[in-house]
């Protein structure tokens, strides 16, 4: 089943941060046909599997779909996780640790359907300078990111998922067709959770961010439909 399509440009991507099957389908009616882009990760995906994502994404409409799993590990077991999601379903991205390296990058992409566009985690906008330096990794967080981006980039894989604050680097390193999915997305306002490394939508996509992710601010609004409205009249200067 095909989950959108990574060739269209929903600017936003709404992650539905929830295990409950019934409040993710409720979300998807309300805002995927306003923002065009959903994405369900591993708190949803653990709870309903591959099921669940398929109902919720049957009440979204044309609204593409951003399966945010993170896979890391050795690239036999990747390669055969990927190849398990792209047989039961065709979402528009999915993701891998890019720390998990270039074999495993490699052979994931390899199992990945065409359509289906590839990601690589960099460092995750949850972690700072001294966070990484304690999970151990070499000071210089912009430096690692960059060398990951790269890395990724390398072997094959179609972009990142990094903070906003790295995207001008990585938009010079890394070319114009290099995808930027850009999570840590707060309204000018909005509490940045926990979050470490945030921007507002307008500031990110001028920087050359491809796709913003922006949960709470829409999901947790009392009227998630008008509040993802409002983010995009904001970005395309219509507010």
């Amino acid at each position: 089943m095909s989950l959108g399509s990574a060739g269209t440009k929903p600017e936003i991507f709404c992650a539905l941060d929830t295990p409950d099957v019934a409040q993710a389908i409720a979300l998807a009616r309300q805002i995927g046909p306003v923002t065009g882009g959903l994405k369900l990760g591993l708190e949803f995906f653990n709870a309903q599997g591959p099921e669940g994502v398929l109902r919720v994404m049957e009440s979204a409409g044309d609204a593409a779909l951003f399966l945010d799993l993170k896979f890391h590990d050795i690239p036999n077991t990747v390669a055969g996780a990927v190849r398990s999601i792209c047989a039961r379903m065709s979402p528009a991205y999915l993701n891998v640790h890019a720390s998990g390296g270039a074999e495993m990058m490699r052979a994931a992409k390899a199992a990945c359907a065409p359509a289906t566009k590839l990601l690589a985690v960099t460092i995750l906008t949850s972690l700072d300078e001294a966070s990484i330096v304690q999970a151990g990794f070499r000071a210089g967080l912009s430096e690692r990111v960059e060398g990951l981006a790269l890395l990724a980039k390398e072997n094959g894989l179609d972009g990142v998922v990094c903070s906003a604050h790295e995207i001008v680097r990585l938009r010079a390193a890394c070319g114009p067709d290099f995808i930027l999915m850009v999570p840590g997305i707060r309204p000018e306002g909005a509490a940045a959770g926990d979050q470490k490394r945030v921007m507002t939508p307008r500031q990110a996509l001028s920087a050359g961010a491809n796709h913003l992710v922006v949960g709470r601010p829409i999901t947790g609004a009392a009227d998630p439909a008008a509040a993802a409205l409002d983010i995009l009249s904001d970005l395309r200067g219509t507010a």
